[in-house]
């Protein structure tokens, strides 16, 4: 299979339309990798034929296709550790002096590890009755995986503890684990393309996570997106970036908070 200049040039500008993602320029060897099998499966010799088929009415189903094959999944347990534990140790203080009740959303949640490492920190520092958290993400497939709970050893292995594995989890039938129910009943899982601009639906949080997806964007983009994620932020509340990620030129404007390591960012009151 080989993509010509204007071929990856118009499934640049699909991509990024459609979800966000940036591809740099000499990436085709990356989407000939994760798309071939599917161009494979449905029986498109070229490009330019799976690009016709994706924007072509009623092709809907294949684009989604397209864009859950090209989307990065990457994703650990307490991931940099210093969210989870300055959201117990400082955030939900915080929010209890305040208030009895509490909203967490998980944007870019992936296959559930980010929600679920939440949940279990809450649960040791707060009632989890009196939480309500909400994990969303593009992907329908890493959403479903998130919503089973269900994982194999080599996925634990990156960042569980052996405590909170024993604690949260029960061993399934065929040698796998499953999220016990009464974490995953405290977690609503749901479809959102963060480019679909505002998320009123979604209501007001305390805390918003949107970790290391936004360094996939473009700056116009990533304006966008924190814009948008400010505007479901209570007065007060706090945002997470990825590691490696930080605020545009052009964002409302946040006060930044170090968490010694990392920082976050909050709205002001």
């Amino acid at each position: 299979m080989e993509i010509s200049a204007g071929e990856y040039a118009r499934f640049k500008t699909l991509l990024e339309k459609q979800s966000g993602i940036l591809l740099g320029e000499n990436k085709q060897y990356l989407v000939i990798s994760r798309l071939s099998s599917l161009m494979q499966s449905k029986g498109y010799s070229s490009m330019s034929e799976l690009l016709d088929a994706s924007e072509r009415i009623g092709g809907t189903g294949l684009l989604k296709e397209v864009v859950d094959k090209m989307t990065t999944n990457e994703t650990l347990w307490f991931r940099d550790r210093y969210p989870f534990e300055y959201l117990t140790k400082q955030i939900v203080p915080e929010i209890k002096r305040k208030s009895l009740n509490f909203r967490i959303w998980c944007a870019a949640c992936s296959t559930g590890q980010e929600p679920y490492s939440i949940a279990m920190q809450l649960d040791e520092v707060a009632n989890l009755n009196n939480a309500e958290i909400i994990a969303t993400d593009l992907s329908e497939r890493v959403l479903n995986k998130a919503k089973q709970g269900i994982y194999q050893q080599i996925e634990l292995n990156r960042g569980m503890p052996q405590d909170k594995l024993s604690r949260y989890f029960k061993p399934t039938p065929n040698n796998n684990w499953q999220v016990i129910d009464r974490l995953r009943t405290k977690i609503r899982f749901q479809p959102l393309n963060l480019l679909n601009f505002p998320y009123a639906g979604l209501g007001k949080f305390d805390v918003i996570f949107c970790r290391n997806v936004l360094i996939y964007f473009s700056n116009e983009n990533k304006t966008r997106v924190i814009n948008g994620l400010v505007n479901n932020l209570k007065p007060g509340g706090y945002l997470f970036l990825g590691a490696s990620e930080a605020l545009t030129r052009d964002c409302q404007p946040l006060s930044m908070v170090r968490c010694n390591p990392g920082l976050v960012y909050q709205k002001s009151v």
